[in-house]
């Protein structure tokens, strides 16, 4: 069976956590990738701007007894604010948070500057997985940017892939797999 893009998302990033590593979820949503990096890195830095996304994250991080993720009510390109350590591992879910407000979104300008910020630093070897949700207002403006941004990547410094459905109708959802292979 393919896989879909969110469980490829999570192979690709367990590939690299280690217990001591520091992670990053930059769209916390309902907790989900927030647990599943919690549950393989030291450290996990959760952000989003809703208290919805923070409210059902701390919930369902509680319920599976999971206490190393700090969750931060605040956009994810303040993550400057936050992490100071290297970060090993990083992802995003672009779009809105599924079952609340579907006008708050994710925006190209802070999805761009959140982006940049992780990969400077993300260490040697540290992965970033980006799921591009777009079938909305703003989608395709900020899925074309995030694409753009990502082709510009000087290749000699990180490695780049896009794994995505091509016979299915409407907009589904596809990833973006980033690698920092040198400083």
């Amino acid at each position: 069976m393919i896989k879909r893009p969110i469980q490829l998302s999570h192979d690709f990033l367990a590939e690299v956590l280690k217990s001591n590593s520091i992670a990053v979820d930059a769209t916390m949503g309902n907790g989900n990738d927030t647990a599943f990096l919690a549950g393989l890195a030291s450290k996990v830095y959760a952000f989003d701007v809703q208290e919805q996304a923070l409210q059902k994250t701390k919930e369902r991080l509680e319920q599976l007894g999971l206490d190393n993720a700090q969750l931060i009510l605040d956009g994810h390109q303040k993550i400057d604010k936050y992490i100071n350590e290297p970060i090993c591992a990083a992802i995003f879910n672009l779009g809105y948070l599924p079952s609340a407000d579907k006008s708050i979104i994710t925006k190209s300008d802070t999805t761009l500057e959140a982006i940049q910020k992780i990969l400077d630093r993300l260490e040697v070897g540290g992965r970033v997985s980006v799921m591009i949700y777009y079938g909305h207002e703003g989608g395709q403006m900020e899925k074309d940017a995030v694409l753009n941004f990502v082709k510009e990547l000087p290749q000699a410094k990180f490695a780049t892939m896009l794994y995505q459905p091509l016979n299915q109708i409407h907009t589904p959802p596809f990833l973006v797999m980033v690698e920092k292979l040198r400083n």
